[in-house]
């Protein structure tokens, strides 16, 4: 078996499934499919692009913690300064071009790699069997491991991945994934099934973007909630809209049209520090799309649903819910979103799985 290799998919679910599954917690991090044969190390990313020069830290640890010759599926996750929660925007950092700092992260925030899936081992192509042998064959292919690859946790019980559902949001995890135990390794299908958290928040539309297709069309709404000091903060967009509404939208949106200098994300006025718009200017994910925004004046309010927060950002793109009317836009602050149980990460990736 050698790269590429696309990795299984998930189909979102809105509960946690009845059956047959076994239930593991939904890590936030880089997907990843590790190959190991002996002294050779290569990790490919989701989209089947090579990874493994941005993790140096990770290629000595599989080559002492995985056997000698192996395919596995994971993820790449890297825990924050306390060990608590993960941290993605450490994550992120790591994509770079210069070798010199990808070694000095390396070092500060080392990654770890989660396992949950046994594609091969040795000569054998494990893809075919049931995932329930499949999960067994990876516990004892990680009976040796150290303290940098993590066997994931799991379980055929459901009221205790209700239990995860629920705790594990607090280390900075993203739901639960549920596997059906019979089912072979099936490359690019979503034949696994995610449980991802899900809130609504109200805020306020401080701008948009205009619509790669032309000027005439919407193409994401800006959203800001207040600080406890009254400053109002970018937290994230929402997007999802059709073409037809897209366009409407701006015809909607000209009567609030405002100056930056009249704005509260006027860039010129900005404290050090402050995440805005302008600070965001080029997406973290393609260097060249540009992301400047019209300002408007802050006076509508949305209804939008999300899945968690990634510092004072939500996490994903949001979905949109309804238009409040109803709501005075200096009521949307960050003290209406709910606050997730804290959990220990350390547990989490210490924990003895069967």
């Amino acid at each position: 078996m050698n790269p590429p290799i696309a990795p299984m998919l998930a189909k979102a679910v809105g509960e946690i499934p009845d059956g047959p599954f076994s239930f593991e917690p939904k890590w936030d991090g880089f997907r990843a499919v590790v190959f190991r044969d002996g002294s050779e190390v290569e990790i490919g990313s989701r989209n089947e692009r090579p990874m493994t020069r941005y993790f140096p830290e990770l290629v000595a640890a599989i080559q002492a913690e995985l056997p000698e010759r192996v395919v596995v599926d994971g993820e790449i996750v890297i825990p924050d300064g306390t060990g608590q929660r993960l941290d993605f925007e450490a994550l992120l950092q790591r994509i770079h071009p210069a070798e010199s700092r990808i070694n000095l992260l390396a070092e500060q925030t080392p990654a770890h790699f989660v396992a949950f899936d046994l594609l091969a081992l040795g000569d054998e192509d494990l893809t075919g069997q049931p995932f329930a042998a499949r999960r067994a064959a990876l516990a004892r292919a990680l009976a040796g491991a150290g303290t940098s690859v993590h066997l994931t946790p799991a379980t055929t019980d459901r009221p205790t991945a209700t239990d995860w559902f629920r705790q594990f949001e607090g280390a900075g995890l993203d739901g639960l994934v549920a596997k059906p135990q019979d089912g072979p390794y099936v490359q690019d299908k979503r034949v696994m099934f995610k449980i991802k958290h899900e809130r609504t928040a109200d805020c306020v539309v401080a701008g948009y973007r205009v619509h790669k297709s032309g000027p005439d069309a919407v193409g994401s709404l800006l959203l800001g909630l207040y600080t406890p000091e009254g400053n109002l903060a970018s937290v994230g967009v929402v997007g999802s809209f059709t073409m037809a509404r897209r366009r409407e939208l701006m015809e909607e949106l000209q009567p609030l049209l405002t100056s930056f200098e009249d704005h509260p994300w006027n860039w010129a006025r900005q404290e050090e520090g402050n995440r805005t718009p302008r600070k965001a200017e080029t997406s973290r994910w393609n260097a060249g799309k540009d992301l400047s925004f019209v300002p408007l004046r802050p006076e509508r309010v949305v209804e939008v649903r999300y899945d968690h927060m990634e510092g004072p950002r939500f996490r994903h793109t949001t979905q949109f819910v309804r238009w409040r009317p109803d709501r005075d836009p200096g009521s949307c602050t960050y003290a209406q979103l709910e606050e997730p149980v804290n959990f220990n990460l350390g547990d989490i990736l210490s924990a003895k799985a069967p």
